[in-house]
């Protein structure tokens, strides 16, 4: 089955980060993929995101349509990356994620067949 693990943070703490720090967070990801091979999940995919005032949100309701600059919502956390996983079940996905630096992490399992 495969499961999105989608990556909550501050961003402003990783501009705000030491080098050794970033350092430290990005060894965790290395880790973390080693990780996935030893626990038997497969990573698919996945990716860092830019800042969220990079962001536009696009919104529909019925016939009204607004475009905004940012994200959806103002909050302490935003979604700064993502991984897609391949795992046999979701206690293996947990397992994983663990290996993480700490994030907010939100695992979703993906529709196998959408809108059917």
């Amino acid at each position: 089955m495969q499961y999105a693990a989608l990556l909550y943070f501050d961003e402003t703490s990783w501009y705000s980060a030491s080098p050794a720090e970033r350092e430290q967070a990005i060894a965790a990801h290395d880790s973390f993929t080693a990780r996935a091979a030893e626990l038997g999940v497969t990573i698919t995919g996945g990716e860092a995101l830019t800042t969220t005032d990079a962001a536009t949100t696009f919104r529909r309701r019925g016939d009204d349509i607004s475009v905004t600059d940012g994200p959806f919502a103002e909050t302490a956390e935003q979604l700064g990356g993502f991984y897609i996983l391949d795992a046999d079940d979701l206690d293996q996905v947990l397992r994983l994620v663990k290996h993480l630096p700490e994030y907010t992490i939100e695992i979703r399992p993906i529709d196998p067949n959408p809108g059917g």
